[in-house]
């Protein structure tokens, strides 16, 4: 699997972004008062599925802006939606690891967003809900689930389709 930072970063106004640039723009909003928020979605079709991920910066001195990157992978090993909705997981814990255990951002500076129903609301995803929030709960990162999950929700979802 390619690393992120070799991944095809592109900005919100589709400009294609060089993940060091885009690493030192979250430096200096996260230095503004902006948080970031991650989060993650997919879309399968007949023979793919496309994960997409998205960085978005909010709050602070500065306005908001996101940067994502998609992935094509063959559909066989995410048809169950237990298995998508686990790697959609996985690449948002993943980008967040990598600010803060290489880059040095604070935990405290990063909400990821899970595409992920409560327990309970008797959707989908509900049944997982708890697995998915233990696990991100294990790196020490703050989270938020569907209604909440507007990373992954909205921004992620619009460039997984």
């Amino acid at each position: 699997m390619e690393h992120i930072v070799k991944k095809k970063w592109v900005t919100g106004s589709d400009q294609q972004i060089d993940f060091y640039e885009l690493l030192k723009l979250t430096r200096e909003y996260v230095l503004k008062g902006s948080k970031i928020f991650i989060g993650s979605d997919s879309f399968i079709s007949r023979e793919k599925v496309c994960f997409a991920s998205a960085i978005c910066l909010h709050g602070g001195e500065q306005g908001g802006r996101y940067f994502f990157y998609k992935d094509f992978i063959a559909k066989q090993p995410f048809s169950q939606l237990v298995s998508r909705i686990t790697e959609e997981t996985r690449r948002s814990v993943e980008i967040a690891c990598l600010f803060m255990d290489e880059y040095g951002i604070d935990s405290n500076n990063i909400e990821l967003h899970l595409d992920v129903s409560p327990f309970g609301a008797n959707n989908g995803t509900s049944r997982y809900s708890d697995m998915l929030k233990g696990y991100v709960q294990g790196f020490g990162v703050d989270y938020r689930l569907k209604p909440h999950a507007w990373a992954s929700q909205t921004i992620a979802d619009k460039h997984s389709k």
